[in-house]
């Protein structure tokens, strides 16, 4: 390996990060990441933080999962590549289907297309929502309905449907037929309701609208995160989704819950769709299935979508869709030990109570100090969001955020700044020890402001 020299002084020169200005590696050079232990990461220069960005909300289980990494060095022995494509498979992509059916069992999702990764599952999921469409006979439903401030990835059928302009407008025009409506954020929407259960009816009231509007009989599917993620985390009243469910049943719409985020525990339950109790069609997962051990991702599908392929005798089901890895047999052994751990682990429970505690130590901080404007989260999802004026809400410079970072970061913690929010994900084992580093480190950034 070259030596801490060698990295540093080639730091951000050769190679472009995602979502990041290209002269802004070489002007504040990124923090180089050499080790991992247990929920903790280790720089270059030995310096050893809480990770409570958990990867990129995907290191669920932490840096030492020896089952996951044991199954990926056997794998590879075995058989480090073969493909999926019609006619060949592999052992290990069988045997994760019937478990992930197993798992999603009580979502209603019974078969597994397999990924690279969250973009991917959402690509995939759009493209089956409109083929079930066609081969019902509805070839005029083509569009998709969104929330804005969602987040569905980077691929042009992704950023169509995401709901943040950054996302997008670099790389406009996107996909014809997407529509956006606003979302439950309590703090700011259009209506200047703070109440959350009545934010909701409003905004689905404004799907209701948005259908009328496009015509029912156009509009393929409508595509959620159960809780907003890299959009600021927005936690939507308990009513939110099931009613979302009820309003696209009665109007023979499709649900895909994108759940490359919420999948697998994070919101406190095994997945955010049942988190608020609703099955929905599709569910795009990738991230935590290998717990970011291997680039993997699975775009479920549920019983009803299924039938309508498999009992076409047009000969229009075909699956025209695909990736080189899909089926990875080294990312499916991978998944395979994760999903056996985060069941024997139970993850999700210690998401709910850890959550609990961190985000009654950070609205403590929001108390306590007055650039903090908001405190939100569900599970181990939480976000402080950063104001220069508490009264008007005007959002403090990212300059602010990063200063916080930089200060928790020498006070033993990770933590992950997005415009003039603070996103906490840590990896879901944490105990109340690491809690406590994380609420510490997260104090000392705001006091160094």
């Amino acid at each position: 390996m070259k030596d801490s020299n060698f990295l540093k002084e080639n730091n951000g020169r050769n190679f472009w990060q995602p979502m990041t200005h290209p002269v802004d590696a070489h002007m504040n050079p990124p923090t180089i990441v050499t080790g991992g232990e247990g929920v903790s990461i280790i720089d270059v220069d030995g310096h050893k933080v809480v990770d409570a960005v958990g990867g990129l909300w995907n290191v669920n289980l932490g840096y030492s999962c020896e089952p996951a990494k044991r199954a990926i060095a056997e794998q590879l022995s075995a058989l480090p590549y073969y493909s999926c494509f019609r006619g060949t498979t592999n052992d290990k992509a069988i045997e994760l289907s019937y478990e992930l059916a197993d798992f999603f069992a009580p979502d209603g999702l019974t078969r597994a297309f397999f990924t690279s990764g969250g973009s991917d599952s959402v690509e995939t999921a759009l493209k089956l929502a409109r083929q079930y469409h066609r081969v019902r006979g509805e070839n005029g439903r083509t569009k998709f309905i969104s929330l804005k401030k969602g987040y569905h990835g980077t691929h042009f059928g992704g950023a169509s449907v995401n709901g943040n302009s950054k996302f997008r407008a670099a790389y406009e025009p996107l996909l014809a037929g997407c529509h956006h409506i606003p979302a439950p954020n309590a703090y700011r929407n259009p209506f200047d309701e703070s109440d959350p259960e009545k934010l909701a009816a409003l905004c689905i009231a404004a799907l209701e609208d948005e259908i009328a509007f496009q015509g029912a009989d156009t509009i393929a599917a409508f595509i959620m995160e159960p809780v907003l993620g890299a959009g600021g985390v927005y936690p939507p009243h308990k009513s939110f989704m099931p009613a979302v469910r009820e309003t696209c049943d009665r109007h023979g719409i499709l649900l895909i819950s994108d759940e490359v985020i919420t999948a697998f525990g994070r919101t406190g339950s095994e997945s955010g769709a049942r988190h608020w109790g609703v099955q929905p069609d599709f569910m795009c997962t990738a991230k935590a299935i290998t717990n970011g051990y291997f680039p993997f991702g699975a775009t479920m599908i549920s019983e009803k979508v299924a039938d309508v392929f498999e009992n076409d005798t047009a000969g229009i089901a075909s699956v025209d869709t695909g990736y080189t890895y899909s089926g990875h047999p080294v990312g499916a052994a991978a998944a395979l030990a994760v999903l056996a751990e985060i069941r024997r682990l139970r993850i999700w429970e210690n998401a709910g109570t850890r959550g609990q505690e961190l985000i009654a130590g950070l609205q403590d901080l929001g108390r306590r100090f007055d650039v903090v404007g908001d405190v939100r989260g569900e599970g181990l999802m939480c976000a402080i969001e950063l104001v220069s004026d508490r009264a008007t809400k005007k959002p403090a410079g990212k300059e602010v955020g990063m200063a916080v970072q930089k200060a928790a970061y020498e006070s033993g913690a990770m933590l992950r700044v997005s415009g003039n929010m603070i996103i906490f994900s840590p990896p879901l084992i944490v105990e109340s020890a690491d809690i406590a580093t994380i609420l510490s480190a997260t104090e000392a950034g705001l006091a160094a402001i």
